[in-house]
């Protein structure tokens, strides 16, 4: 069963850095025309796109707020005249993400959260899903996380939020199945990237002696496994999660 995606067009938000980027550029790899999306900082999406570019990557880059309607409606018709219409969705855009007891959460805090993964989700696969049925292929890969699973504190905002796009995923799965779209999920652990420059040291030290594996995950280690979601060799999975963690948790 082959792994290439030649031929496919892919479009991952937040897309400029960290998990995003890899997968981007694995997809690529793989030989699908990737569109990168950014809402924020162009001169750093501008840089990762130069480098996307060096690799050889063919693609696109699109500004846009993957949380409004309009700019969803606007980011899939661009890449579908541009690369063609999307066959692999990953919605991976994210917000900031503060650890805050109960009482200090707003619902701001909660709104946000939700806005990036229960209605940026929403919004795309509602404008690519109709495509995807006509074509009678689609794949569609959500970004969870192992604290949904752990129920890690204080972080109830994220967990909540996260918690609603498994519930998504896991009926959309199925509402597609018989379209020949797969909905699935990657789970990872912590993996350090740009946004985890600030963090305290000791938190890192000690969630990393938790690890079996004994090493941090690095963003390829993700991006191998939307590789395989989004090719024919995962024809016949659908409504799963692989969790990426080195062996903190595990599923069933």
């Amino acid at each position: 069963m082959s792994f290439s995606l030649v031929n496919r067009v892919a479009l991952v938000t937040g897309s400029t850095t960290g998990l995003g980027k890899a997968m981007a550029f694995a997809l690529a790899r793989a030989g699908a025309r990737v569109a990168m999306n950014f809402s924020s900082n162009e001169q750093r999406a501008q840089r990762a796109f130069a480098e996307f570019e060096a690799e050889g990557g063919t693609g696109i880059l699109v500004r846009a707020d993957v949380t409004n309607a309009q700019h969803v409606s606007s980011l899939v018709d661009q890449v579908a005249r541009t690369l063609g219409p999307i066959d692999i969705l990953i919605p991976n855009a994210t917000p900031n993400q503060p650890l805050l007891s109960i009482e200090e959460y707003t619902w701001d805090d909660y709104q946000s959260m939700l806005d990036f993964f229960v209605k940026s989700p929403y919004l795309l696969c509602r404008a690519c899903v109709p495509g995807m049925k006509q074509r009678r292929f689609g794949r569609i890969i959500n970004i969870i996380t192992e604290v949904y699973s752990m129920g890690v504190a204080p972080f109830t905002a994220y967990a909540a939020a996260k918690g609603g796009q498994v519930g998504f995923s896991r009926s959309l799965a199925t509402e597609l199945a018989p379209f020949g779209i797969t909905v699935n999920m990657i789970s990872p652990g912590w993996i350090p990237t740009e946004r985890h420059a600030g963090d305290p040291q000791s938190l890192k030290d000690s969630y990393v002696k938790t690890i079996p594996v004994g090493r941090w995950g690095v963003p390829e280690d993700v991006a191998g496994a939307a590789v395989y979601y989004a090719s024919d060799a995962a024809s016949f999975v659908t409504g799963q999660f692989i969790t990426i963690n080195g062996g903190r948790t595990f599923g069933i």
